[in-house]
């Protein structure tokens, strides 16, 4: 999700510093319908590869809001189809302006206020509302997946389905798609109360025409910007070993890459090498979120602890020489037990 996705990279100064935004997860109202038969089921799965299908093909340009604890952020997408090229626009519309246009696997960040773009490539493919990295089938050995209630969202008919965890590891998930299209138009993480504690959902949204005019950067000529590359490249972190990972989750990406320390650097500027460092990251998914582990040489003082901010869980925790930085969309308890169970192989 190029917006989760944003949930990983936006808390942790000095970890995720450099990492693209990526919000992920979560909204709404009233309870499910309790139809758990086998149609029920088949149609649930049915859709939710409609909602996966969706929202790569369809154009559609929109705004929507992210709540998370006591924190609203309002961002607008713009995405379009063409050929097999996918085109994407995400513009920060809170605090200072941000936009990242993505074009396949390729993603450039524009900080106007310093003159900069930021060229990388997507770590992930899970951003609303391109939520869903698994097949239905895959999921459901760790959710109850069935149909919700119908609703309107957006001004739009809409059809929820339910994702209920199986065990304590994990969120449970409410996703509403658009009748005729099937594009999701907001998701609700809840707790094991059935409460709502994260949200995403649009606000304003137009599915089919886009002016393909507004896919480009909103700051005029930027070709005299200074341009900071993100290095991220492939690993093999085998040293590394987690053994209390929750059901499901498997390691999807091993990944280092230069973290840029301080402010982005002044137009012209170059960044001493100094204010650079390298960062490995482990990634495990259970197809619908996501849990981080950053690895770093330990020289730098930190206090370890734990935060918690809607359904993200973070940990810092010193192993060794190293310390970790452990990111999740997971319960409390699930990201205590990866956390202790993090080994540093022998060499």
């Amino acid at each position: 999700m190029l917006i989760t996705n944003m949930r990983q990279a936006r808390v942790l100064p000095g970890v995720l510093l450099g990492v693209l935004l990526s919000m992920i997860v979560f909204s709404a109202q009233a309870q499910g319908t309790d139809a758990g038969n086998g149609v029920d089921k088949q149609e649930a799965q049915a859709l939710l590869r409609k909602i996966q299908s969706a929202a790569q093909k369809l154009n559609y340009s929109g705004t929507f809001i992210y709540q998370q604890a006591n924190q609203i952020r309002t961002s607008r997408i713009t995405h379009v189809l063409e050929g097999r090229n996918e085109i994407e626009k995400l513009e920060i519309l809170d605090g200072q302006p941000r936009e990242y246009i993505r074009r396949n696997e390729d993603v450039t960040g524009y900080l106007p206020e310093t003159k900069t773009k930021i060229v990388e490539k997507r770590v992930t493919q899970d951003g609303f509302p391109a939520i869903l990295g698994a097949l239905p089938s895959d999921l459901n050995e760790y959710y109850n997946i069935k149909m919700g209630e119908t609703g309107r969202v957006a001004g739009f008919d809409c059809q929820a389905v339910l994702l209920e965890p199986k065990d304590n590891m994990r969120y449970g998930y409410k996703l509403w798609a658009e009748k005729n299209s099937s594009l999701l138009l907001r998701v609700q993480t809840l707790n094991g109360k059935n409460e709502i504690i994260e949200q995403i959902s649009f606000t304003q949204i137009g599915i089919g025409n886009v002016d393909r005019r507004s896919l480009r950067p909103s700051f005029g000529n930027t070709n005299t910007w200074h341009t900071e590359s993100n290095v991220i490249n492939p690993a093999t972190l085998n040293e590394w070993n987690v053994s209390g990972m929750p059901p499901g989750f498997k390691k999807v990406r091993e990944l280092k890459r230069l973290v840029i320390e301080g402010p982005p650097a002044k137009s012209g500027a170059s960044v001493p090498p100094a204010a650079r460092r390298e960062v490995s990251q482990l990634i495990f998914s259970d197809g619908l979120v996501a849990i981080s582990i950053f690895i770093e040489p330990g020289s730098q003082s930190r206090t370890e602890g734990s935060l918690q901010q809607g359904a993200l869980s973070i940990v810092g925790k010193r192993q060794g020489d190293y310390w970790l930085t452990i990111v999740g969309d997971v319960p409390p308890a699930a990201m205590k037990q990866v956390a202790n169970s993090i080994e540093l192989k022998n060499k």
